[in-house]
């Protein structure tokens, strides 16, 4: 599944853990290991332009941070970032320059590309959303199965074994997810693809295109 490869998925120089995220063919490889590398990232830091708040929780100088945010390490926030009342930031967690994480919005490992948005009641959990990704109020990552079985990823042509329990999803460059959409576990997304409000959504969806149920995939024009 080459489209779904990290280097076809994201523009790696727009987040800090691009170095990382390079050594692993598909992003999800990735997973069980955010909460280091936040923690590696973290030591190196400018302190001229980077904080550490309380141990592992390294916060921009220029982010706004609400008071009644809650933020949990190994964290960084990263430059112009605002994080808005009522977010719960429970460790394992990279963001970016210039996001929003919303009011009443969860994360939980996860890297967040720069200028990503979760500003609404979103759940992101065990995923990871490339550069200017967006979701819409109420959608979510759902990221463990029912069963508790380990997560499959799914095309029309093949599958892969995960190996992992937890795994929300990966969404690529310029996603858009509608408002109280839900993604299922193991969900790929490609780049400049648009999912309708409301939607569930499992498996892979092509880049380029606009989700609107499972069997109804409409391929972008060419601009």
């Amino acid at each position: 599944m080459e489209e779904i490869k990290t280097l076809k998925l994201y523009t790696l120089s727009e987040t800090m853990a691009g170095d990382y995220l390079s050594r692993f063919t598909y992003p999800w490889e990735a997973l069980p290991g955010i909460g280091d590398e936040v923690i590696r990232l973290g030591k190196t830091l400018d302190k001229s332009h980077y904080e550490e708040r309380e141990e592992n929780v390294w916060i921009a100088k220029s982010a706004r941070i609400y008071p009644t945010a809650t933020i949990i390490g190994p964290v960084i926030i990263g430059e112009r970032t605002e994080v808005r009342p009522g977010a719960f930031i429970r460790g394992k967690v990279l963001v970016g320059e210039d996001c929003v994480v919303g009011n009443s919005t969860e994360l939980k490992n996860v890297i967040l590309f720069n200028h990503v948005q979760v500003p609404h009641y979103n759940y992101v959990g065990d995923s990871i959303l490339g550069y200017c990704a967006h979701m819409g109020a109420g959608s979510i990552t759902s990221n463990v199965k029912a069963d508790k079985t380990d997560i499959i990823v799914k095309s029309a042509e093949e599958t892969i074994e995960t190996g992992l329990r937890k795994f929300g999803a990966m969404l690529g460059d310029h996603v858009e997810v509608g408002c109280n959409a839900v993604l299922n576990p193991g969900t790929v997304v490609g780049k400049n693809t648009s999912i309708y409000p409301t939607s569930s959504v499992r498996g892979v969806i092509p880049a380029d295109s606009i989700y609107k149920q499972q069997e109804e995939i409409i391929i972008r024009e060419s601009r």
